[in-house]
């Protein structure tokens, strides 16, 4: 396999933090380096990519808490009245299998850092409806990693309802959320996109790629000497994975990237 599994590898200490940096190709031909990160203490991992257009997307996976963020961080039209870069923060919940273990990717190593790598799986494009915003004083209590990760986005900070449900049957404080205006309350909000006044409220739309990523072990098997097999991870698959977020916005501005082309 190109990513070379190192089981006799293990890292000093009880908890391993370890980084690796894969350089990786994306959709329109163009090579970028996404750095993923590994902390089996706090059992979490991230992965970090620049975008082609420029916007810089993390994905943290908090296994603890079984909770996802994603982060872009979206370069800004400065002649179009916008500040230099807009945060946003997409939380969702994360599902067994989605991606592999804390301490597996902590063994990851690779045996050509030089190699453009791409996801030998892709997996379809998830569209999110995120009807929810968290507060981001309270949502440390939702996961440790959004004090850093969402710090610039604290008014953006957006998940989903069903997301919301489950995490109060863990026993989540309910106070940190609180539902955005929907299409059956304004009857005339519509997609920022066919919106033409820049000052209305509307749904915009977000779209991100996580172009690499390790989601499942592969196993190999191993006979002794008495003829007993037994098997062994011996490398990972990698996969690709699209998000379209959609979220209400107070006013078209904020979303200036979801226009008609």
């Amino acid at each position: 396999p190109a990513l070379l599994w190192l089981a006799l590898a293990p890292l000093p200490g009880p908890a391993a933090r370890a980084e690796l940096r894969v350089r990786v190709r994306l959709p329109g031909g163009q090579v970028t380096e996404e750095s993923l990160q590994a902390d089996s203490g706090a059992d979490c991992v991230s992965l970090e990519l620049r975008a082609a257009d420029g916007a810089l997307v993390t994905l943290t996976a908090d296994f603890r808490q079984e909770v996802k963020i994603f982060r872009a961080l979206i370069l800004g039209e400065l002649e179009r009245g916008q500040s230099q870069f807009q945060a946003l923060c997409f939380v969702t919940r994360l599902h067994r299998n989605e991606i592999i273990p804390s301490e597996s990717m902590a063994k990851l190593r690779q045996k050509n850092p030089r190699t453009v790598r791409q996801a030998e799986e892709v997996r379809g494009l998830e569209h999110l409806s995120m009807d929810v915003a968290v507060n981001f004083s309270k949502g440390a209590q939702l996961s440790s990693h959004i004090h850093n990760i969402c710090a610039e986005a604290k008014e953006a900070i957006y998940t989903r309802e069903e997301d919301v449900k489950f995490w109060l049957e863990k026993g989540v404080d309910g106070s940190m959320f609180e539902v955005l205006p929907q299409s059956s309350d304004l009857p005339d909000l519509q997609r920022c996109r066919l919106c033409p006044d820049r000052w209305k409220p509307c749904i915009c739309s977000y779209s991100l790629s996580i172009e690499w990523y390790p989601c499942m072990l592969k196993y190999c098997k191993s006979r002794d000497a008495g003829g007993k097999v037994s098997s062994y991870k011996c490398g990972i698959r990698s996969c690709q994975k699209g998000y379209t977020f959609d979220y209400y916005v107070p006013q078209k501005q904020l979303c200036l990237w979801d226009e008609e082309t």
